[in-house]
């Protein structure tokens, strides 16, 4: 279960780098229902913040880094920015940029790489907490890692973020899932998972990545606006037991996401 009331350690903002701006908020508009906000005084092809129901959900910005493809980022909350990249640096991973100060007084990021290369940020909230919404149709409701060596993963996120891991067995011999929880937190504050998958299945140069998982009220519906709005299918729609129905879907531009209908009960 994703809240917006942030510990340390969980996620509290999502964003898409994009090729085109315009065109992914176009793409996510028509599946979702959101609406494209420019932040700031940036125009429409700068960072712009996605809302649903007046809610801040994500946002979309520019491609900034050297031969990144579209992709969706991950943040997690930390009361101290410096400290957490310090971590992140003596536990293996590295740091694409330093923490650095988001707009007058908004708070504070760093964008970070784990051991095994999936990349993932950090925000060290000052005005601007993160996420408004969460949990509900149409907003964030999972994370989930796709890496190389799940068991190192596990290790280094325990040791930058004190982590809670749970294993649990997949049906039919699907391997290992593991939950992710915040440190101190119940399992009702479950926000995400990771599993292993070798590299010639990860797509371009076998790089792991994280994705985020958009809750709906009908994965299959949600996924025909995908698909009829330039988007594909990479695997589903089909039902997990215990969790609900669920499809691996890409948008226009590449940047992958999931959807999930959740069984009663599965999230929150």
């Amino acid at each position: 279960m994703i809240t917006t009331d942030f510990v340390p350690g969980s996620p509290c903002w999502i964003d898409l780098g994009a090729p085109d701006v315009e065109v992914a908020a176009a793409f996510y508009r028509a599946v979702f229902g959101w609406r494209a906000e420019p932040h700031g005084e940036q125009g429409a092809s700068g960072y712009t913040l996605f809302r649903l129901d007046g809610k801040a959900v994500g946002a979309v910005g520019p491609l900034t880094e050297d031969g990144a493809r579209s992709a969706w980022t991950i943040y997690f909350h930390t009361p101290d920015a410096d400290a957490t990249v310090e971590a992140v640096a003596a536990a293996g991973g590295s740091v694409r940029s330093a923490p650095a100060p988001v707009g007058a007084d908004d708070g504070r990021l760093a964008q970070l790489t784990d051991p095994q290369g999936a990349d993932f940020a950090v925000w060290q909230p000052a005005r601007y907490p993160g996420i408004e919404a969460a949990d509900a149709p149409g907003t964030l409701g999972w994370t989930e890692l796709y890496t190389t060596d799940p068991a190192a993963a596990q290790t280094f996120y325990r040791t930058v973020f004190g982590w809670h891991t749970q294993d649990m067995q997949l049906p039919a011999g699907g391997g290992t899932y593991t939950l992710l929880r915040p440190a101190n937190c119940s399992e009702k504050r479950m926000h995400g998972g990771l599993i292993g998958v070798p590299a010639d299945l990860l797509g371009p140069g076998g790089k792991p990545y994280w994705h985020p998982v958009f809750v709906s009220k009908d994965c299959d519906a949600t996924v025909g606006l995908v698909t009829g709005n330039g988007g594909t299918l990479s695997m589903g729609p089909e039902t997990a037991e215990d969790v609900g129905r669920l499809a691996v879907c890409t948008d226009s531009s590449g940047a992958e996401f999931v959807v999930l209908t959740p069984q009663a009960g599965a999230l929150g």
